[in-house]
């Protein structure tokens, strides 16, 4: 699952930072809340942890911009302000969650696995989408139509893992790129489309209805197949 954390404090985003890595999420930190919302339009991440006081813009803002341009993750807020108003200004905003520093860690965790599991398409440590069925845990895909499993290598689970969180959509090689490496990886476009022809090599193994397209110029989108 992959993280955008908003924290313009050193200390305390590189704290969160080597957090949430050692609890095995991918993250990826920015310092200032017009920074947050770029990287918040790329699409690629499941959650955001936005600080309220930030340069350039606050995250309050941040919260109320990405909800006008229809981006649906959830968000939690960090902040120092512990009033009330300060609380209802951000869930007004768009925020899911409201966290006020100092808090613990393990509170933090609780609050984002709770969160990690409001995405509509993922149930039970699993992920669905027309006859498939992916254990993100065990990191194995089932077809329900034929009963066959296979297991998925890293990046296999990670681009299948995206794709059905957003299905519907067509995703860039770049959006790919960016969700599977990183932003600070240089990975190439051509191992999208290497790693893209394993991941359709399993969903073909197991006999799925389901298939992923390629979209002419734009990228790659998850379907199933017409009969």
């Amino acid at each position: 699952m992959r993280v955008l954390l908003a924290e313009d404090e050193k200390r305390m985003a590189a704290a969160l930072v080597a957090l949430l890595k050692q609890e095995k999420y991918d993250v990826d930190h920015m310092e200032d809340g017009a920074s947050a919302l770029a990287a918040l339009e790329s699409g690629i991440y499941d959650i955001a942890v936005l600080d309220v006081m930030m340069p350039e813009m606050n995250g309050f803002e941040v919260a109320r911009r990405a909800r006008r341009k229809g981006i649906k993750i959830p968000i939690l807020m960090l902040t120092a302000k512990s009033q009330l108003d300060d609380k209802v200004t951000g869930l007004d905003s768009g925020a899911d969650d409201y966290l006020t520093k100092p808090f613990q860690t393990e509170e933090l965790l609780a609050r984002l696995r709770a969160l990690g599991r409001r995405s509509e398409s993922f149930r039970d440590g699993s992920a669905h989408y027309g006859d498939l069925v992916l254990d993100t845990a065990a990191a194995v895909l089932t077809c329900e139509t034929t009963g066959q499993s296979v297991r998925l290598g890293e990046k296999e689970l990670r681009i299948l893992e995206y794709m059905i969180g957003n299905q519907g959509q067509i995703m860039t090689r770049e959006q790919l790129a960016v969700k599977i490496w990183g932003y600070e990886n240089e990975a190439e476009y051509n191992n999208v489309e290497v790693y893209m022809s394993f991941t359709r090599k399993k969903l073909t193994f197991v006999g799925s209805k389901v298939e992923i397209k390629a979209v002419r110029g734009l990228g790659y989108e998850l379907r199933e197949k017409d009969v």
